[in-house]
């Protein structure tokens, strides 16, 4: 027989499990969300930004790009270019390279990050493979287009960046999503 005693604590630990689950499921969201405001963890935005139209020609930032795939993507990843010079407000064209390794169709997603972290939010893309999901087929090697430029206002103590891109296989996570 349960005592009143108990059944209270049997429904506070109830409520309490429930709390930390509602938490630990809101935390990735709330943590993006707080790295997009702050600009913290290197994290850009993942929508093409307004046209900049002064270009700074008295500096120079050296940019360079690096390319990770995650442990579980069997796909060869790397930029065209691994390091350049601009002048803030210029665009730049570049790309990526990205195979896949199997014999059966993927579907990848480019997560981007900036170091230092600060300059995350200068970072004005026009055009990113990241801004949405890569299709390729078995084999498949494709060139990923990267358009982008530095905004100005970047503080002049910044005159190197690394932006770096992971490379997940999203592939089992869209075919859940197409099966419902």
């Amino acid at each position: 027989m349960i005592t009143k005693k108990l059944r209270k604590h049997l429904i506070i630990m109830a409520f309490a499990v429930i709390a930390m689950f509602a938490f630990c499921y809101a935390l990735v969201p709330l943590y993006n969300v707080f790295c997009q405001v702050t600009g913290l963890n290197g994290k850009t935005t993942d929508k093409p930004q307004p046209l900049i139209r002064t270009v700074d020609q008295n500096r120079n930032v050296t940019i360079e790009l690096l390319s990770m795939t995650n442990q579980n993507t069997a796909a060869e990843f790397e930029p065209g270019d691994k390091k350049f010079t601009l002048h803030p407000g210029e665009y730049v064209q570049t790309h990526f390279r990205v195979k896949n390794l199997t014999s059966r169709p993927m579907v990848v997603q480019a997560i981007p990050s900036v170091s230092p972290n600060i300059a995350a939010n200068h970072i004005k893309k026009i055009e990113c493979f990241c801004f949405q999901k890569q299709y390729l087929a078995a084999n498949e090697e494709v060139e990923l287009s990267l358009k982008f430029t530095i905004d100005p206002a970047l503080s002049h103590k910044i005159n190197q960046l690394s932006l770096a891109y992971t490379l997940f296989d999203i592939t089992d996570k869209e075919e859940k999503n197409e099966r419902g």
